[in-house]
């Protein structure tokens, strides 16, 4: 029996305050309340969404509340599940972005910064071990892996040619159906498309009109665009990428507060590819311009995170009478499964950068021991325990500011 609008007006607003923890248990929680407890929908519709949703760039788990808000009151149904599954996180991060920017060099912020900036190395190697359990299933994937480190660690090719390339040796590797399956004609939703192209094309119109296509607007809106395309094996496999066009070709930030902003993100509830707000907050604060570092900050900031999360409105208000077709097409199963092995050689890379950023910031000839030991105990927690991430993110801050003030 599919809700009332109050009834599921209420649950994702719920959603997006609780839904801690990443997109695992973000998707455990909505199968849990949805198919389990509240039975909106079976389970075999709720798996053919999740498997759709898995084959679009974008942050899964909200792509899920998109299309289960659809699939109970139409599009506006997915747009409410969607922004109330994001709103929460833009504005806590916002606020969050502001105190480290203002009062990060305050001794004792700095001292739980140094303590959770550790314990993120120790969250994305969990990533990597997490997703290459589930990835590398075929000796092919171990190649694509190794070939995705060497790419993205050397930097020799474009982030979203190497995408291309493990997707075509992914459905290249997978069979095709030996029978086609039929399915009934579908109308095609010109209007969702039309609307989203033009929600897109507004701001851009403005930014450019208003400040110039070289401005710092511009670059964001753009960056964050194709960033959005381009979020293939989740929020850690495009970070790698974001934060080295972000870092050491745009020179937004530096590496180190690239790695605050993930433990920040890590903190607030909704998708890690939040992340990206704080890239582009830190964007306009460390180029403030004539406006002021605040207004700077916070409209480069939500130009971010409109570009970041627009794509995966349309995708799945567009796609979404499309799901049983697609997730039925062997070659498109393939080239995720590509995808997702190059995602683990990026996130090797990306651990690798971070680490060095935090243990070794000096050179090798001076590691931070405590920020190693802070990471290694972190990791055991992490690979070792049920705690949830957000105790073993607090215990973690708690370390750093004892290390740093009584160590």
């Amino acid at each position: 029996m599919s809700p009332s609008r109050r009834e599921a007006f209420l649950f994702w607003l719920k959603l997006g305050f609780i839904s801690f923890g990443g997109p695992a248990g973000q998707i455990a929680i909505m199968h849990r309340e949805i198919v389990e407890r509240r039975r909106w929908l079976a389970e075999q519709p709720f798996m053919n969404a999740l498997n759709f949703c898995m084959l679009l760039p974008g942050p899964e788990a909200l792509q899920l509340a998109i299309y289960l808000g659809w699939r109970f009151h139409g599009a506006l149904g997915g747009v409410v599940a969607g922004l109330c599954f994001i709103v929460p996180a833009i504005v806590l991060l916002l606020g969050l972005s502001f105190v480290y920017a203002v009062h990060g060099s305050v001794p004792a912020i700095a001292a739980l910064l140094f303590g959770l900036q550790a314990t993120v190395v120790a969250l994305v190697v969990q990533a990597l071990w997490r997703i290459g359990r589930r990835a590398l299933v075929a000796p092919m994937h171990f190649v694509i892996a190794a070939v995705a480190w060497v790419v993205m660690s050397w930097k020799l090719v474009p982030f979203p040619l190497l995408l291309l390339a493990a997707a075509v040796t992914g459905a290249l590797m997978r069979r095709a159906a030996q029978q086609p399956v039929a399915f009934a004609a579908t109308a095609f939703p010109w209007r969702a498309l039309v609307i989203g192209i033009a929600l897109w094309a507004i701001p851009a119109a403005l930014v450019l009109s208003l400040a110039g296509r070289d401005s710092l607007y511009a670059h964001v809106y753009g960056f964050f665009t194709s960033a959005a395309l381009v979020t293939f094996g989740g929020a850690y496999s495009v970070l790698a990428w974001v934060s080295q066009q972000a870092v050491e070709v745009h020179g937004w930030l530096t590496q180190a507060q690239t790695v605050t902003g993930l433990a920040l993100a890590e903190t607030t509830p909704g998708p890690l590819i939040i992340v990206l707000q704080f890239i582009g907050f830190m964007a306009g604060w460390n180029a403030p311009g004539a406006a002021g570092a605040a207004v700077t900050a916070t409209t480069s900031a939500l130009l971010a995170s409109w570009a970041t999360f627009l794509p995966s409105f349309v995708f799945i208000l567009v796609g979404a009478p499309y799901v049983e077709r697609l997730t039925a097409i062997p070659r498109l199963a393939g080239a995720l499964s590509g995808i997702t092995a190059a995602a683990v050689g990026v996130i090797a890379s990306l651990a690798g950068a971070f680490a060095t950023t935090v243990f070794i910031p000096a050179g090798p000839a001076a590691p931070q021991w405590s920020a190693i030991a802070i990471a290694a105990l972190a990791l055991v927690m992490l690979l070792r325990t049920r705690l949830d991430v957000l105790w073993i993110i607090a215990g973690g801050a708690l370390a750093g500011f004892l290390v740093v003030f009584f160590g």
